[in-house]
């Protein structure tokens, strides 16, 4: 059996192989959302166990978390936190789509970190406190080996918080403007310019960062 990356490792031991990273800005291949379609027979819907949860999803609400954070340590507090919220939100989920419920709380839960790190400058707390260890490759270099292009990260890291959720929503997750705003709780026109600017800013950090592209231009 192949290495886990440390993702699933850092949610549950008994979490699934993993399936692998894509490129950043590499929108991946989304599976049935099947967790919405189990139902007793009395019509009732059966929520999902924690490995259910975690063999279906743990890599790809990891995959959101990295993409978001930029950093694999906080991708893995990321990921846990948002599985812990979902099993303590599980009783009052309502059938519909569970991959965006995800996305929802992912994306908020990092926005709550960020302006909580702002709040409480806790830049200088140690990054290895209470951390479930892994079992797997440093995920930095799993990320690596999937071609994660490091220019285009630092220039994603470099975004504000709220630009970054929005590209990596549209252009990574592949979500339209509608399910952004729903996912964010903020108006369409709001995710279309942070979409906008988010993206001016990227071409631009890259562009800074290629001097071939601006002597070309």
């Amino acid at each position: 059996m192949p290495d886990r990356p440390a993702p699933a490792a850092a949610v549950s031991p008994s979490g699934a192989p993993s399936s692998g990273g894509t490129a950043l800005l590499e929108r991946p291949e989304h599976a049935p959302a099947a967790m919405d379609d189990v139902f007793d027979e009395t019509g009732t819907w059966v929520p999902p166990t924690w490995d259910d949860v975690v063999r279906q999803h743990a890599d790809r609400v990891y995959r959101l978390a990295y993409r978001l954070t930029g950093d694999a340590h906080d991708a893995e507090d990321l990921t846990q936190e948002t599985f812990i919220r979902v099993f303590r939100s599980l009783s009052g989920y309502k059938p519909g789509t569970f991959e965006g419920w995800l996305h929802r709380i992912t994306t908020n839960l990092f926005l709550d970190m960020v302006r909580r790190r702002a709040r409480l400058r806790m830049e200088g707390l140690p990054e290895d406190t209470d951390r479930l260890p892994g079992g797997g490759p440093d995920p930095e270099q799993v990320w690596s080996e999937a071609h994660l292009d490091p220019d285009l990260q630092a220039a994603l890291d470099a975004l504000a918080p709220e630009f970054r959720a929005a590209v990596v929503l549209c252009d990574v997750e592949g979500l339209s403007y509608e399910e952004i705003a729903a996912t964010l709780g903020v108006k369409l026109g709001t995710v279309r310019s942070r979409i906008h600017r988010g993206r001016q800013a990227l071409r631009a950090a890259l562009e800074s960062r290629d001097p071939s592209s601006r002597s070309s231009a």
